[in-house]
């Protein structure tokens, strides 16, 4: 019965959190089927853990730091690039109304290091802060403070001569 109860709470928050969750592969991938398979692969692992994560006060802050660890440890594997022959340009995002910026701001996100844009994307779109960001990524507060700020600088850098010339015809 214990197991039962698990799996319909289980089933529960995935139905609820799906979404989200994809978002966020999204924010670190850039690839809405590479972003698929990072959920699958950090929810199969939620599922295992279930019983710990369920009892958690922030379950989607647990769901969230396994899916950015199952992120960054494909990352290191290398397994993403020898997977993906060509390179295609992401998909529109269906959340943004300004499609021109946020191609930009997508293309200039891909370009960062996988643990700055990790940084990023926990910082500004997950909301979190420099502690917690750190807990995530499992480093010190001062590599989060270094890797959000080089992160930044790259996303100002890539998007400067956009934001110019769109400056200069307004």
């Amino acid at each position: 019965m214990a197991g039962t109860a698990r799996d319909e709470q289980y089933t529960a928050y995935v139905a609820a959190r799906l979404p989200w969750l994809q978002r966020v592969a999204y924010l670190l991938c850039q690839d809405w089927d590479r972003a698929d398979d990072l959920v699958q692969a950090a929810l199969t692992r939620l599922y295992v853990k279930w019983h710990r994560a369920g009892s958690v006060e922030n379950v989607d802050g647990y769901a969230r730091t396994v899916l950015v660890r199952v992120f960054l440890a494909e990352q290191r594997t290398g397994w993403w690039r020898r997977v993906s022959p060509v390179r295609e340009p992401p998909e529109p995002s269906p959340y943004l109304a300004d499609r021109d910026s946020d191609l930009d701001l997508r293309a200039a996100l891909r370009e960062l290091a996988p643990r700055q844009r990790a940084a990023v994307v926990l910082r500004f779109y997950c909301d979190l802060s420099i502690e917690q960001t750190a807990e995530v990524l499992n480093c010190s507060t001062g590599t989060v403070k270094s890797q959000t700020s080089r992160g930044l600088a790259a996303l100002r850098q890539a998007l400067l001569p956009t934001m110019s010339l769109e400056e200069g015809t307004a």
